[in-house]
């Protein structure tokens, strides 16, 4: 049950969705590349291995199927490139990894009905989260840490490791139509990899139409660097989604995050978490924090009236990081989002949070934060939408629990908001 007390002026007692008309087919550029259902495909074995050092310009043709064992390698300015319809099954047994250092390059551009897919070496049916490791993404963009560089958690070796510098517009890869599946490999009980991991990587650098799905940790995380990114699915991972950190400023637009209710890494996951930084010993000027815009995202947890007890905030912000988030659903969470005590009073929460025009399906608060009576004259969350009641997916989305072919998008779209505003999520 929602609580009935002044946080930020929820006003959920006068909120109410108007549905104006019905809603058209909206995810269509999901349509054509994904799978939902990885476990189920039963790729062609491996018969090209990939060497684990790569340092000249190679590129990887469609008509193979490649194996990926081990850490391997593209440094000394090599560029890789990926065709179309690529297939690189990676290793298990000795788990694979991708590391691209700085000043070399990933190109791998696959298209809408030929995506690149790296996918685990197992066959159909017994792929598990962390088969394997992940692809990382090491450039020369800037960092708010106190040096301005830093080196990537991993077993990777350091001559290798080592990301940021002073150029902020590098393109320092092109990623597009590629799916990765079951990464997130362990290191040790402290530490694992994300599926994709992108450190100081320039303005310049494109990232559309990825889908990571079933990673053991991270989806997506952002070590600094810059950038507007756009069609991004994180499928049932088991840490956060969208994980933000060192100073990152940029935006993401139409973005995907399905959560499982159970499905949760033990230090707490979240959709989207957002770190201003991270040093404990050097705190950066407002200007360089970390700061994150959200449009038109669908952030869903398949939570039902049985499984509230296992949910939390979709959103974590930590300090002293901006973030905006408008024209996006968020639902199947118990708080929009949680704030730690960086953020000291509602003028700093004002200035530095802004959700605008969003549909909320939420089981308590609509703001988790260690005061009870933060008050705004304007309410913090007036111009969004808050459902009634807590509502389960199937009865917001088209087909949500549909494990073929699910749908994501929702059945009505157009709304008023506190304000009397009209709001419309089709986009």
């Amino acid at each position: 049950m929602k609580k009935n007390y002044t946080l930020l002026c929820l006003y959920f007692f006068s909120i109410s969705i108007t549905c104006l008309h019905a809603q058209t087919d909206t995810s269509r550029w999901m349509n054509g590349w994904t799978n939902f259902q990885p476990n189920l495909e039963r790729y062609f074995e491996a018969d090209t291995k990939i060497p684990s050092m790569i340092t000249n310009d190679l590129t990887l043709t469609k008509n193979k199927v490649y194996l990926m064992s081990g850490n391997v390698y593209v440094a000394n300015g090599a560029t890789l490139t990926i065709e179309p319809g690529t297939t690189i099954r990676c290793d298990h047994t000795n788990p694979a990894s991708l590391l691209v250092a700085k000043g070399a390059k990933l190109i791998a551009e696959g298209s809408k009905f030929e995506p690149i897919v790296f996918t685990s070496n197992k066959p159909a049916k017994s792929r598990q989260t962390g088969d394997w490791g992940g692809i990382v993404i090491l450039g020369n963009g800037k960092l708010n840490t106190g040096s301005g560089v830093a080196k990537v958690e991993g077993n990777f070796a350091p001559q290798y490791a080592l990301y940021g510098g002073d150029n902020p517009e590098e393109e320092t890869a092109i990623i597009k139509y590629v799916r990765i599946e079951y990464p997130g490999r362990k290191i040790n009980e402290a530490k694992e990899l994300n599926g994709l991991t992108l450190c100081g990587i320039g303005s310049k650098t494109i990232l559309e139409n990825i889908m990571i799905s079933y990673s053991a940790d991270d989806a997506f995380e952002w070590f600094g660097g810059q950038g507007d990114f756009s069609n991004l699915i994180s499928y049932k991972s088991k840490d956060d989604d969208f994980d933000i950190t060192n100073g990152f400023q940029g935006s993401l637009t139409h973005i995907l995050a399905v959560r499982h209710p159970y499905i949760s890494d033990v230090s707490g996951s979240y959709a989207i978490e957002i770190d201003g930084y991270t040093s404990e010993n050097f705190k950066p000027m407002d200007e360089h924090l970390s700061s994150l815009k959200v449009s038109y995202a669908t952030i869903i947890n398949l939570a039902n009236q049985e499984s509230t007890p296992f949910i939390k905030a979709a959103i974590s912000a930590k300090s002293h990081a901006y973030v905006s988030v408008e024209y996006s659903s968020i639902s199947g969470f118990a708080h929009v989002i949680k704030l730690d005590q960086s953020y000291v009073d509602s003028s700093d929460i004002v200035s530095k949070i802004s959700l605008q025009k969003n549909l909320f399906n939420i089981s308590d608060q609509g703001l988790n934060y260690r005061k009870n009576t933060i008050y705004h004259p304007n309410g913090f969350f007036a111009s969004n939408v808050f459902t009634k009641g807590f509502s389960n997916p199937e009865d917001l989305y088209i087909a949500p629990l549909d494990d073929a072919r699910p749908s994501f998008v929702l059945k009505s779209t157009e709304m008023k908001n506190n304000l009397g505003q009209p709001i419309s999520l089709s986009h």
